[in-house]
């Protein structure tokens, strides 16, 4: 069995192992910790010794073993002790515990849940649920973010410190804390597909192994909830906007925008698959924000070329949007759709009302959309000016580059130079 294949069933794995022990034994920490260690054990043995007969059961007796030796070692729990410990030899002859055949839905479920429970800053929803769930290692965490291993790893301690401070307990929320809490799960999906496929910092305009975990994980909520709209909308979203991944750049690397993108090279798969799952979804959901972005991503996706595209229909659901939810990157967004049917002009107007917005004042994002803007309406000198401001805000190399080319491109017409 080769380490790829290996690799891959732990992925699996891991938050099924992970959620049996807590459910077992609570203490969220120490078993984390006693997962990975069992992870890495398998890492090491089962490419050279084989793929145990039950690879789930090996994994959960490894780590109880692990839990077991820890507690002892600190001479606490003892009577705990004696209820979980598991004497056996070595691990490649282990029993699979009694009861380790049920489905894991409802553990990866509580697992996903209670990593991004309320107690928790954004960033250390993410980090623990890529994780614990993801079975990603601290040091690829920290490798696709662009942080130093010890910082990440800092980041995943405080995670499960405040966790085990919460008093969480691993049980699904009630009824009224249910949305609230799945909708932060979509919001952390969402937030580590959006870093994959548009890098915030570094080299990279993609980091495929972000886009594809967060994907994984989203199909993995989708079997769990198989009933929930705004689940179905983002796998649907996800799908459609990684459809694009191929064409988004260029021979050496360039960004290439929508517009511009070669679409016999987008994954006509992964669009079907989309399409389909959010045009079943609206059938009988009422729409989410998710739903409503896949809806636009579709629209996109079924236009033969960019001139092709319902341009109509896009404004529409930018409307349904910014009244299901509002905020200034869906403004953003809907600025360049209305430019596209009433003109630049009008496009820029709706521009305007986020210069006042603390949350996009200075960002690159609506410096790049107002260049595009003026571009189109033919005031280069100023459009010149808002994409090298776009270009010097922007943390992303290869943005950076398409911004500058951008506003050399109108330099040139206008017989300036870029400064």
């Amino acid at each position: 069995m080769t380490a790829t294949v290996v690799e891959d069933l732990l992925r699996t794995l891991a938050p099924q192992v992970l959620g049996v022990l807590v459910r077992r034994h609570g203490q969220f920490y120490a078993c984390e910790d006693a997962v990975q260690e069992a992870l890495l054990a398998a890492a090491v043995q089962w490419p050279e010794q084989g793929l145990p007969d039950r690879p789930r059961s090996w994994l959960v007796t490894v780590a109880t073993r692990r839990l077991t030796d820890e507690w002892r070692s600190e001479h606490a729990r003892r009577e705990r002790e004696v209820a979980v410990a598991v004497r056996q030899p070595a691990y490649a002859t282990v029993a699979p515990p009694a009861d380790e055949d049920p489905p894991s839905g409802d553990d990866t479920l509580r697992l996903l849940l209670l990593c991004c429970h309320p107690a928790l800053p954004v960033s250390g929803q993410v980090a623990l649920t890529l994780r614990a769930v993801g079975g990603l290692s601290t040091a690829e965490i920290a490798r696709a973010y662009l942080v130093p291993e010890a910082t990440m790893s800092q980041r995943i301690r405080r995670a499960k410190q405040r966790i085990e401070a919460s008093g969480a307990r691993f049980t699904l929320p009630s009824p009224a804390d249910r949305d609230e809490r799945l909708a932060a799960v979509l919001r952390v999906l969402y937030l580590v597909f959006n870093e994959g496929y548009t890098a915030s910092s570094g080299e990279a305009l993609h980091r495929a192994e972000l886009t594809g975990e967060a994907i994984r994980l989203t199909r993995e909520l989708r079997r769990l909830l198989p009933d929930d709209g705004e689940v179905a909308g983002l796998l649907a979203l996800m799908l459609l906007t990684d459809a694009h991944r191929a064409a988004r750049t260029g021979p050496d690397g360039e960004l290439v925008p929508l517009a511009e993108q070669d679409r016999s090279r987008w994954d006509r798969d992964a669009v079907a698959e989309g399409v389909a799952l959010v045009t079943e979804a609206l059938t009988w959901s009422a729409p989410g924000p998710y739903q409503v972005q896949a809806a636009i991503a579709a629209v996109h996706a079924e236009a033969p070329a960019a001139e092709d595209t319902d341009w109509r229909q896009i404004v529409a659901l930018y409307r349904v949007l910014a009244r299901v939810a509002p905020n200034p990157m869906v403004t953003l967004n809907q600025a360049v759709a209305v430019a596209m049917v009433d003109g630049p002009r009008a496009g820029l107007s709706l521009l305007a009302t986020l210069d006042a917005d603390d949350r996009t004042a200075g960002h690159h994002r609506l410096a790049a959309v107002r260049a595009h803007l003026l571009d189109m309406a033919g005031d280069r000198t100023e459009a010149r000016a808002a994409y090298l401001a776009a270009a010097r805000a922007t943390t992303s190399l290869p943005e950076r580059r398409y911004l500058e080319v951008r506003a050399a491109r109108l330099a040139g017409d206008s017989g300036d130079r870029p400064g």
